[in-house]
């Protein structure tokens, strides 16, 4: 069974950080564009980072450059956001999503590329 599992979440204050975990079940990270999304309540879903399959390429919207960095280590099958900096702007559901290779690593802001979703972890950035 092919699942994505987000981890990490939870309440922050303003200024803190946390890492969001996205582990892999039922296929190879190696061959995949992993992106992270959020979505803030009344809002839709937004890009916030993505990494080419072998890590030589990142890309990362403006709001969170320079605070958010993603990186990954396809020997566990995971890949990771470490947020810093956080705002209260931040607080949103965080979903990480795949895609395969063959497809262009420019698309990877668009959600509508990516096969296989997670479920979801809750940032809550909040004194």
């Amino acid at each position: 069974q092919v699942q994505l599992v987000e981890s990490g979440g939870g309440l922050v204050q303003p200024g803190g950080s946390l890492r969001l975990s996205c582990a892999a079940s039922g296929f190879t990270l190696d061959y995949y564009v992993i992106g992270w999304f959020r979505q803030a309540p009344g809002k839709g879903r937004e890009g916030v980072s993505c990494i080419s399959s072998s890590a030589d390429s990142t890309n990362y919207a403006d709001s969170v450059k320079g605070r958010f960095t993603i990186s990954r280590d396809n020997t566990k099958n995971t890949v990771y956001l470490q947020m810093t900096s956080l705002k209260p702007e931040d607080t949103a559901v965080y979903y990480c999503a795949a895609y395969p290779r063959s497809m262009l690593f420019r698309l990877c802001m668009f959600s509508d590329v990516y096969n296989y979703w997670g479920q979801g972890t809750q940032v809550t950035v909040s004194s």
